[in-house]
């Protein structure tokens, strides 16, 4: 654990004077940076701030397929769910959309979320831990300071869905087995130790609440606001809040948070609905830049999911949403046309369109940037398009959507039914996207219908496996002969309690290093 703390460290110090956009790739060599000079002054230490959402977008591990939080997005959270299929996915890809790597302390797929949002948060108890003793304003100092407790509580809120078990199975977060269910509290007062013990869930979600009310308290006292869409504010403490909320099933605290984080940020366009979620718009409350000065090329998020990057997995593997959800989407509402509606067209068992089909020139017309080198597939998703080159693009963290589906969540479960109600008919009827749709479902049909909501709306930016998991349910793939597009073996059905009930064990990295909490050679 001391090597990711350590190394993150170094990696943001050789960041530090990345300020904006134009210099967002300035970096100063390790050796002529130490931790003194970057929190000698404010200023050093809002770019060592800045640091940390450059990290975001990096590639890490030598890896082509660990880069950053576009990775968790669409590798961890669409490729283990039920509603995202790349039916002719090459066969060396099959154990990881299946996620059969949970029980394995060794496979980097189980071990990389925790390396990445460890280093992450070393970084930001760094700053936590010397913010206080830089010359500058108070009120930077406090903005800084809520920043890096932001990032901190964000961190074990995406650490806890990996390491832990899902609320419901967690003895009401008291649940901590050694090695298969926890994780290690890390904060300012033990920043210097290695050897933690694992914690319960329960202990982290009071950690992360801990951290969210201070940095809320110092956001306010501060007064100061953000100047970048990737730098944390105090909408961004509160959807955090919101989220964590609604994965431990504190509905109250959920619905409270909800409306605070999209305060300010209106729901997007119809047209900006279209524009490939690659730009910040009205309703993004936090993105990672993606400018062509900063890009990861065949490797960020949208060289994977944008039908038009000119990448090999995209050209022969087309991203497609599943057939069953799609199906179920009205034909009045918008967001059906994000997806490529086959209609009568036969296709074959990998879903995939010849190049001569009427349907595959009509869809190459539609989108010029397809050559006949893309292959086409039924069900194919244009939701995501590049900014640029290959695979530039922002990408999006928190967007109020979101947040007033958490919000319609938690009143459900609050009984607050009317509001749930209206919440749908504010995201659906109200905004456009379905102008016929009116919310009338109650019971456990409301509750059906904010949870397909939710995938429709939410479809491809990383929150597929995360809510099967915490909703507790299985996930279903049908392949091509049950009513599906999943190819074979991807057709699988996973149940709520298989590989350690969804839940990564502790990476043998840790054990090595840590010996508070086990034997190093245990294996599962």
């Amino acid at each position: 654990m001391k090597s990711i703390k350590f190394v993150g460290f170094f990696t943001l110090l050789s960041l530090c004077f990345a300020a904006c956009e134009k210099d967002y790739l300035d970096t100063m060599p390790t050796a002529q940076v130490s931790t003194a000079t970057v929190f000698e002054t404010t200023e050093n230490a809002k770019m060592a701030v800045n640091g940390i959402a450059r990290l975001m977008v990096m590639q890490q591990l030598s890896t082509q397929t660990q880069c950053g939080e576009g990775t968790i997005k669409y590798l961890h959270g669409e490729y283990f769910g039920e509603n995202f299929s790349r039916p002719a996915l090459a066969s060396g890809w099959y154990t990881v959309m299946n996620a059969t790597t949970h029980e394995s302390s060794t496979s980097l797929y189980a071990y990389y979320p925790w390396y990445y949002y460890y280093m992450l948060m070393g970084n930001a108890n760094t700053i936590i831990d010397n913010i206080d003793n830089a010359r500058g304003p108070d009120t930077e100092k406090q903005f800084i300071k809520a920043q890096a407790l932001t990032y901190r509580a964000y961190c074990y809120t995406m650490l806890v869905q990996f390491y832990c078990y899902r609320w419901a199975d967690s003895n009401n977060g008291t649940s901590v087995t050694n090695l298969m269910d926890g994780l290690v509290l890390r904060t300012e007062e033990n920043i210097s130790e290695t050897d933690i013990p694992l914690s319960a869930s329960g202990e982290i979600y009071r950690q992360i609440y801990s951290d969210l009310d201070q940095a809320i308290d110092l956001f306010q006292k501060s007064g100061l606001t953000r100047g970048k869409i990737w730098e944390p504010n105090i909408n961004v403490a509160y959807a955090t809040y919101a989220r964590a909320a609604i994965t431990r099933q504190d509905y109250t605290k959920a619905a409270e948070m909800a409306p605070r984080a999209r305060q300010g940020f209106a729901l997007m366009t119809n047209t900006e609905y279209f524009a490939g979620f690659a730009a910040p718009n009205s309703e993004w409350i936090w993105g990672s830049y993606g400018g062509e000065d900063q890009t990861l090329y065949f490797y960020g998020f949208h060289s994977y999911m944008a039908f038009d990057a000119e990448t090999s997995i995209i050209r022969t593997y087309p991203v497609c949403i599943s057939k069953t959800l799609y199906e179920r989407i009205p034909d009045t509402d918008i967001r059906r046309n994000l997806f490529l509606d086959p209609g009568t067209t036969a296709y074959n068992t990998v879903g995939t369109i010849p190049t001569t089909d009427p349907l595959a020139i009509a869809t190459r017309a539609a989108h010029p940037p397809m050559t006949s080198a893309f292959v086409i597939a039924a069900y194919m998703a244009f939701k995501f398009s590049i900014k640029g080159s290959i695979g530039v693009g922002y990408i999006n963290h928190f967007r109020s959507s979101e947040m007033i589906l958490i919000e319609a969540e938690a009143n459900y479960y609050n009984n607050n039914f009317t509001a749930a109600q209206n919440l749908l008919n504010t995201l659906t009827r109200d905004s456009g996207r379905d102008p016929a749709y009116t919310c009338t479902a109650t019971g456990a049909d409301l509750l059906r219908e904010i949870k397909f909501y939710r995938a429709v709306e939410l479809w491809g930016e990383g929150f597929d496996w995360f809510d099967k998991k915490r909703y507790n349910e299985p996930i279903v793939r049908l392949g091509f002969n049950n009513g599906g597009n999943f190819g074979a073996p991807t057709d699988v059905t996973r149940p709520v309690d298989y590989g350690n009930r969804w839940t990564n064990v502790t990476p043998l990295i840790e054990r090595e290093q840590n010996k508070a909490i086990g034997d190093p050679n245990w294996k599962p």
